[in-house]
């Protein structure tokens, strides 16, 4: 992704933030953020600027800093238990990855995508996710589909959309991992830390996991077959209706003045 550099303007694509109350800071100090993304991670081996990345990452995506909220060092550190330090170094991390912007007056803030960009990203990660389906076909080891096939058991047993969130992340990241393609890991990284913008998938609500589990086994079909036409379709047809999903949320969070002026 393009970099920020601290120079007050936005970046492209990225929409300004708009004036917000107090109230619409970081958070209020007596609350804590990114909770753990499963009862298994432990984050106490890391750095403090590696912890303090992942926490804020995680927080970022799950909405609690949503867009154009005013990232403080002194609150942030508050609310995550470690020093002015680890944070800073881990805003300017996220602020390098375009997730957070230098907002001239008010300083830094989590970054917001506008609508053309939300759909170049999504044409993107259409294409990429194909490419990526394809080359698993191809390329994948029975042993990387068995565990895929693991992936998509277990997301039928889930209820809590942090599971949810998260096994769906585990399942897209072994099958780029599958491609066995470095420059496509790249681009699809960088694709995805933007996508974080977007908070967590509309999938991840427990409603959704059988539909989800059903075009997954229908993916891990094709791997199977080791057809890879079949697999990129499913693929690809998948972001595409992820991409509506998005449509509809969008035009549903309009007002009836906004969707006059369209």
């Amino acid at each position: 992704m393009a970099t920020s550099k601290r120079t007050g303007s936005a970046t492209p694509g990225r929409k300004p933030a708009a004036p917000r109350q107090s109230s619409g800071a970081a958070g209020s100090e007596s609350s804590t953020l990114g909770g753990p993304a499963g009862p298994d991670e432990d984050l106490s081996g890391l750095s403090g600027g590696e912890r303090a990345y992942k926490i804020l990452l995680r927080a970022i995506e799950r909405g609690e800093l949503p867009g154009g909220a005013r990232l403080r060092e002194a609150e942030l550190a508050s609310r995550i238990g470690l020093s002015r330090t680890p944070v800073r170094e881990a805003l300017a991390r996220l602020e390098l990855q375009g997730l957070v912007i230098n907002d001239g007056a008010r300083g830094l803030v989590v970054a917001e995508l506008d609508h053309r960009a939300i759909g170049e990203l999504f044409v993107m990660r259409e294409v990429l996710e194909g490419t990526a389906a394809r080359l698993a076909a191809q390329n994948a080891t029975d042993v990387e589909i068995a565990i895929l096939r693991k992936i998509v058991e277990r997301h039928a047993q889930l209820t809590d959309p942090h599971d949810l969130a998260e096994n769906h992340r585990l399942f897209h990241g072994t099958l780029y991992r599958c491609s066995h393609n470095r420059y496509l890991l790249r681009m699809l990284r960088s694709i995805h830390e933007a996508m974080l913008l977007l908070g967590q998938s509309a999938l991840s609500a427990p409603e959704s996991a059988t539909a989800w589990t059903k075009v997954h086994v229908e993916l891990l079909k094709a791997l199977e077959r080791r057809d890879q036409e079949a697999a990129e379709r499913l693929a690809r047809s998948q972001i595409a209706a992820l991409f509506k999903q998005r449509l509809n949320k969008m035009l549903a969070e309009l007002s009836p003045t906004s969707l006059r002026s369209l």
